[in-house]
């Protein structure tokens, strides 16, 4: 965990900020969050696997209201 000190005359509030910008660029809140339950190798490859089939649909979806899109301009 890095460490971070207030610099002179700084604002707890402007410590704060930039403690919670570093955390959130490196990605380590987001790698505690993912680790913090185990979760089998089977679960995870089904959890994939339903966010593929979502992303799949909603590009559907978006596909067919440009497609509608385009044949009322015409």
């Amino acid at each position: 965990m890095p460490r971070y000190e207030r610099e002179s005359k700084e604002e707890l509030e402007n410590l704060l900020r930039r403690f919670r910008r570093e955390l959130s660029e490196s990605g380590q809140l987001r790698d505690h969050r993912r680790k913090r339950f185990f979760v089998s190798r089977g679960e995870a490859m089904r959890e994939k696997q339903r966010k593929a089939e979502r992303r799949r649909r909603r590009r559907e979806v978006r596909i067919k209201q440009q497609e509608v899109r385009r044949h009322r301009g015409r």
